[in-house]
């Protein structure tokens, strides 16, 4: 197995290819769970920028290259800076500890697929 993720393009078209399938089984339990990880996300006390850089944070700290991935590029769109994210990432260095090292490699190199902002 290599340590190469995938590129942007197979993330997202396995991710939504998967998404699709796993809502077309119907399950109204994992439906609700999807619908609630949508909304919250959505503008409410805090905007979408501060909520992506907060779902960025957990991900590194909780190791999911996926999320890492999603949120990375969340974080981009809503227009975070380089300088913005290194300081969430220098948050969740700090709470995951040295085990996150190897998770903010992964995020620092999706951030060379995207356009800066």
């Amino acid at each position: 197995m290599s340590d190469t993720p995938p590129s942007l393009a197979e993330f997202r078209h396995f991710r939504e290819k998967m998404n699709e399938a796993i809502l077309n089984a119907g399950n109204l339990h994992i439906k609700r769970f999807f619908a609630l990880d949508t909304r919250a996300y959505e503008a409410g006390a805090l905007d979408v920028k501060t909520k992506e850089l907060l779902g960025l944070v957990a991900s590194l700290v909780l190791r999911c290259d996926d999320c890492i991935t999603y949120h990375t590029v969340r974080c981009r769109e809503e227009g975070v800076t380089d300088d913005e994210l290194f300081d969430a990432f220098s948050v969740a260095l700090v709470v995951g500890g040295s085990i996150v090292i190897p998770h903010l490699r992964r995020a620092v190199a999706r951030l060379e697929e995207l356009p800066s902002a």
